[in-house]
C-alpha cells in the first residue's frame, strides 16, 4: 500500500523573507524612476521689488530705487520727444526772492527760485523767425508781481536749489514763511492771468499742445497755486511745524510728500503708504475742498488717493468723494472761505489748551 504524499500547508519562512525583500527593491526603484523623472523641487522665492513705470516701459525695483527715481522726476530736467523744429537754446532769468532780515547787521540768504537750472529745449519757431515762449516764461518770471506771491508750486515742479532746500528742516521751513506770507486771493487772480496768457499762441500756445515739458510744467503749478498754498501753508498743531516740512525732511517715509503731487496732476502711487497723522487729514481737507473748481487737477486725483489712504489708515480717515461743484464765478469766494479754514485750523489747538 503506497503511502500518501503530503503537501506543505504553508511556505517556510525563509521564503516570505525572500518575496518581501524583492517587492521592496522593486518598490523602491519605483520610487527612484518617479522622482528622478518629476524634476528638481522648486524653492519658493519672495521677490521685494515692485513694479515700475518709466518712460512707457514697465521694470522690477527696490523701493529704495523707486525712491531715488521719484524724487529725480522733480527736478524736472528730461526733455520730451523732440519737436520738429528749430532747436534753441536759452537761459532762463533766475528770479531771486531774498527773505526781510530781521537784524540790522545780518543780510538774508536768498531763497530758493523757480526755473533756476540752465535749460535747453526746443520751442517752436514761429513764422516770423521769432521764438515767443522763452520770452514770455522770462516775462513773468522777473515780473516782481511773481516775485511777490513766490508760488509754492513753481519750487516744487521746477527748481534745484529748493529740492536741494527740502534736506534741511531749517531751510524749508523759511521757503514755507516767505511763500505762505503774500495774499491768496491777490495771487491766484495773478496766477490764473499768467495761465491764460501763457496759453495764448502768441506767447507759449503752441508748446502748450504740443506739450512741451517746461509750458506744462509752468500752466501746472500757475492752475495749482491756491491747493498747494493752502496745503503747504497746514501746520502741525503738536509742534507748530510746517507739515510740508516735516514731509519733505522725513527720509523713512518719502510717501508723505507724494501727497502734494496731487494737486500736480500726479497719482499717488500704488507703493505709497503715508504716515496716518493729523497733517495727512489736513492736508486731504484742504484738497477735497479745492475739488469742488472741477477745472483743478485735483479733482483728477483725489478720489483714488482718498481710498487708498483709507485702506492704509482705515475707513472714514480722510472723505472720498469730490466736494460739491461750483462755478467759476464762486471760486475765488471759496479761496477765501479756504484761507479762513486754514487761520482756524491754526488757532483752534491753542484756544482749546
Amino acid at each position: 500500500m503506497a503511502s500518501a504524499v503530503s503537501l506543505p500547508s504553508s511556505r517556510t519562512p525563509w521564503t516570505w523573507s525572500v518575496t518581501l525583500a524583492v517587492l521592496t527593491c522593486l518598490l523602491c526603484q519605483t520610487l527612484a524612476t518617479t522622482l528622478d523623472s518629476a524634476g528638481p523641487i522648486e524653492t519658493l522665492l519672495i521677490d521685494p521689488r515692485v513694479r515700475y513705470q518709466e518712460n512707457g516701459q514697465w521694470m522690477m525695483l527696490s523701493t529704495e530705487e523707486v525712491k531715488a527715481r521719484e524724487l529725480r522726476k522733480r527736478q524736472n530736467e528730461d526733455v520730451d520727444e523732440p519737436i520738429p523744429s528749430v532747436t534753441t537754446t536759452f537761459q532762463i532769468a533766475v528770479s531771486t526772492v531774498t527773505q526781510a532780515s530781521t537784524t540790522s547787521t545780518v543780510p538774508a540768504s536768498p531763497l530758493p527760485s523757480p526755473f533756476d537750472s540752465n535749460l535747453s529745449t526746443n520751442f517752436t519757431t514761429a513764422e516770423d523767425g521769432s521764438i515767443p515762449c522763452p520770452v514770455f516764461i522770462n516775462s513773468f518770471l522777473t515780473d516782481p508781481q511773481f516775485k511777490q506771491c513766490y508760488p509754492l508750486s513753481f519750487l516744487i515742479l521746477g527748481s534745484r536749489s529748493f529740492f536741494n532746500a527740502e534736506k534741511s528742516l531749517v531751510s524749508t521751513t523759511q521757503v514755507l514763511d516767505a511763500t505762505c506770507h503774500p495774499n491768496l486771493t491777490f495771487c491766484t487772480d495773478y496766477m490764473n492771468l499768467l495761465a491764460k496768457n501763457l496759453t495764448r499762441r502768441e506767447n507759449c500756445g503752441v508748446d502748450y499742445d504740443k506739450g512741451q515739458p517746461v509750458v506744462r510744467n509752468a500752466y501746472l503749478a500757475m492752475t495749482a497755486y491756491a491747493p498747494i498754498y493752502n496745503a503747504g501753508c497746514i501746520k502741525d498743531s503738536q509742534t507748530s511745524m510746517y507739515c510740508y516740512a516735516n514731509a519733505a525732511t522725513n527720509i523713512t517715509n518719502p510717501a508723505n510728500i507724494y501727497i502734494y503731487y496731487l494737486a500736480l496732476d500726479t497719482p499717488l502711487p500704488g507703493i505709497a503708504v503715508p504716515t496716518c497723522s493729523s497733517c495727512l487729514q489736513q492736508t486731504m481737507a484742504v484738497f477735497q475742498t479745492a475739488t469742488a473748481n472741477r477745472k483743478q487737477f485735483i479733482a483728477k486725483t483725489y478720489e483714488s488717493a482718498a481710498k487708498e489712504i483709507n485702506v492704509v489708515c482705515g475707513p472714514g480717515f480722510v472723505g472720498e468723494t469730490l466736494a460739491a461743484e461750483i462755478s467759476a464765478a464762486r471760486s475765488v469766494r471759496t479761496s477765501l472761505q479756504m484761507t479762513v479754514s486754514m487761520a482756524l485750523l491754526a488757532v483752534v489747538p491753542w484756544l482749546l489748551l
